[in-house]
């Protein structure tokens, strides 16, 4: 064990190990009998540094999904390793809003402390700061069926936030709310973000959701899920969604990642 004065001295930027490493992951599911059916990711490998944003985009059926969920520890591994350097178990955000019906927003923020045991005090002056955090200060009281789709999943992100995990996994969670809306929470989640530091992997459909809020974007093949591309996007941050979309960079960037999602494997 480190001493505590060696344990306080900070590593050198070359020496912090990313948050994640993924190296050959392979994942099939089998039948009743055990005998194989489908291959769904393929020799993936793939690293992301702390405090990086990393979206995965990828054709219907190709595994993006199912990468995600090994990295919750949800689904397990047919092949490969998953490392996750963090004190703290992954944080997720699911496509539907899992908010809890019976609760209030507050409730349903505070969901994970409370089964943790934290005091009440404790709870609520998180609860506040995530409130502002994510713009729901106002709704505090409100029951889910008050709140839009949008709104809905602003507390699914505030809850996956409260009690300060590390990495931050998001399975296309725009992913069935309109455009306009989309484009809001995007800007709201690059706030964030920016304010919370974390580090997130992000699955989407969307190229354009893709280079918008990715340092990097990770591009997979029809299944079995293989790495096609690991492309950094290059535009600087603070963003505006909004403003990104008058950028030429931005549509050639765009071109080229369904350019790649269209070639054939192996092309």
């Amino acid at each position: 064990m480190l001493a505590v004065h060696e344990a306080l001295q900070p590593l050198p930027a070359e020496a912090v190990p990313p948050a994640i490493e993924v190296n050959h992951l392979t994942k099939a599911f089998y039948d009743s009998e055990g005998d194989r059916v489908t291959v769904a990711v393929s020799d993936v490998s793939f690293t992301v540094a702390r405090g990086e944003f990393v979206c995965i985009v990828g054709p219907s059926g190709c595994g993006k999904t199912t990468v995600l969920r090994i990295l919750a520890d949800l689904e397990e591994q047919l092949g490969g390793t998953v490392k996750l350097n963090s004190a703290t178990p992954p944080a997720m955000v699911f496509q539907e809003a899992s908010v809890l019906p019976w609760l209030t927003v507050a409730e349903n923020i505070a969901f994970p402390l409370s089964l943790k045991g934290v005091s009440r005090v404790e709870q609520d002056a998180r609860v506040r700061e995530l409130l502002a955090l994510t713009g729901l200060t106002d709704f505090a009281k409100a029951r889910p069926h008050q709140l839009s789709g949008g709104m809905k999943q602003r507390v699914s992100v505030a809850r996956a936030l409260v009690d300060d995990r590390d990495i931050l996994l998001m399975d296309e969670p725009f992913g069935a709310l309109d455009e306009q809306t989309r484009l809001v929470l995007q800007q709201e989640l690059l706030r964030i973000w920016e304010t919370t530091g974390k580090t997130v992997v992000f699955i989407t459909h969307s190229v354009d959701e893709a280079l918008t809020l990715a340092d990097r974007v990770i591009v997979m093949s029809p299944r079995p899920g293989t790495l096609v591309a690991n492309l950094t996007v290059p535009f600087e941050r603070p963003r505006d969604v909004v403003e990104m979309r008058r950028d030429k960079r931005f549509w050639d960037m765009t071109y080229e990642v369904w350019r790649l999602l269209a070639s054939p494997v192996g092309a």
